[in-house]
């Protein structure tokens, strides 16, 4: 974080400060924030969140004792809340560490990356890439990340820190020095994206899709489009719109933004534009052409539904200075989208585990049952071993069962459906009547995993796919151990 005194972040908070001894409201902080107290170090900020399952409040002498120097609460902490022995006399009355006291810890969170990013922004010393879409984020904010860090200084979102914490945490990490911050930008109910780019308004934002993640809790997919479209709205005519060409949806977001279009796609109308596509067990490769150039890529992401992660990341790269050969060598060292994400693991006797169960959509699911299907082994099956997707509201049957259905057609070996949500998967397989027994169901991770050591053969590629929700991401760690 910039160097900012207590008396700036409390007015910057609208908080009201309890100086601890030695400390003045001049004093200077610049130590990263958390709100994880296991996570604080030394000289770091601790903001004390109500959570559903916790209260941050509770944490505060751990935070304390780790060396935090500001601690943001909602109510004072005393002696007893810390942990400490009360002061045998008020004159040493004093807490043990500056406290501040707001109204609402994660609107201070805010706040605080609100005043942090606008004066960096201020400096022209930082440019912001914000990250958004219904699939694709995290990857695509990895593959940008290690392109701008070929420029200089970059701050990229750690895991999925994409909601109304992680970002502002995210924001918090940049310094004087920072050049880049890639911040993914995520969203279960309209307005969130609005919240984080009014924290961060992007100089380049990006969207990748608008499909059915989360559909539950926008309330359809005409919020979900409401919601997404709000990244192109942030930006002002000296932004750069970077535009999925291929999805109709995001294409109609061109009209909604002053700021210039850079399609990217498979269509011939894309600025960053990918032809040749060949999917296989190694990555895809694929022919990428921008700025009157083409280039061969060897894409070692598994999936084909990747290339489009790519080409976004490609049209971000190339607008923040990268050469196209620079790009491409960028695109070309990626080996992994995220753990959990298409993960390759297994080996022995030729089985392959595909770990895809970090998070899923009706969109992803259908992406990464394809890929199964085009990447078996001759000789081999190929088993989907899948979860429910969460978040889905009233298309929650239908595309379990339209799920099911596309593996049947896909000609997948064996459906392994694991969990009672996601038994619509199962029913589907075995009502379209053209399987022998080829789906069977689990009501735990567990009696699959037995089950599937014991009929797993030699070559077989498995495809381990659910929500995060589901927690199948660990039975897939399982069976990558098991056959390693």
């Amino acid at each position: 974080m910039i160097e900012l005194t207590l008396s700036e972040i409390a007015e910057a908070t609208a908080g009201t400060l309890i100086l601890a001894a030695g400390d003045t409201p001049e004093t200077v902080v610049s130590g990263e924030s958390q709100t994880d107290s296991r996570e604080v170090l030394p000289g770091q900020l601790f903001f004390a969140r109500r959570g559903e399952d916790t209260d941050g409040h509770l944490f505060g002498g751990k935070a304390a004792r780790a060396g935090a120097a500001l601690l943001v609460v909602e109510r004072e902490l005393h002696a007893a809340d810390l942990g400490l022995e009360a002061a045998a006399d008020a004159a040493a009355s004093q807490p043990a560490v500056t406290q501040l006291v707001v109204a609402d810890a994660t609107d201070a969170l805010g706040a605080l990356a609100t005043l942090v990013v606008g004066r960096l922004r201020e400096r022209a010393t930082l440019k912001i890439v914000g990250i958004t879409g219904s699939n694709g984020k995290t990857t695509t904010k990895n593959l940008v990340a290690t392109m701008a860090e070929k420029l200089g200084p970059t701050v990229a979102s750690e895991k999925s820190f994409n909601n109304e914490v992680g970002g502002p945490i995210t924001m918090l990490r940049t310094t004087p020095e920072t050049e880049t911050l890639v911040a993914e930008m995520g969203a279960s109910a309209e307005g969130e994206i609005a919240r984080l780019t009014g924290m961060a308004q992007p100089h380049i934002g990006v969207v990748l899709s608008v499909g059915l993640a989360h559909a539950g809790e926008f309330g359809g997919i005409e919020a979900t489009f409401r919601a997404k479209s709000e990244m192109v709205q942030s930006l002002d005519a000296s932004g750069i719109a970077v535009l999925n060409r291929d999805d109709p949806r995001v294409a109609q977001m061109a009209e909604l933004t002053p700021a210039r279009v850079l399609w990217f796609g498979q269509h011939p109308e894309a600025d960053i534009r990918a032809s040749d596509i060949e999917p296989s067990a190694a990555g895809t490769t694929f022919t990428l052409h921008a700025n009157g150039e083409s280039r061969e890529v060897s894409f070692r992401v598994l999936g084909e539904h990747h290339v489009m992660n790519a080409l976004a990341a490609a049209a971000v790269g190339l607008t923040l200075g990268l050469d196209l050969d620079s790009v491409v060598a960028e695109l070309e060292a990626a080996t992994l989208a995220a753990p959990g994400r298409m993960q390759v693991l297994g080996g022995r006797d030729g089985i392959t585990i595909i770990n895809d169960a970090y998070n899923a959509s009706p969109d992803s699911m259908s992406a990464a049952i394809r890929t199964l299907a085009q990447i078996g082994k001759p000789g081999g099956r190929t088993v989907a071993v899948l979860g429910a997707m969460s978040e889905l509201g009233e298309y929650t049957i239908q595309e379990h069962l339209r799920i099911g259905l596309q593996a049947v057609r896909l000609r997948i070996s064996e459906l392994v459906v694991v969990g009672r949500e996601a038994r619509d998967l199962h029913i589907s397989a075995i009502n379209e009547g053209s399987w022998d027994g080829e789906s069977v169901f689990f009501e735990t991770q567990d009696e699959a995993y037995n089950y599937l050591l014991e009929t797993l053969r030699a070559d077989d590629t498995v495809l381990v796919k659910s929500s995060n929700a589901a927690g199948l991401q660990g039975l897939g760690d399982r069976l990558g151990e098991a056959y390693a």
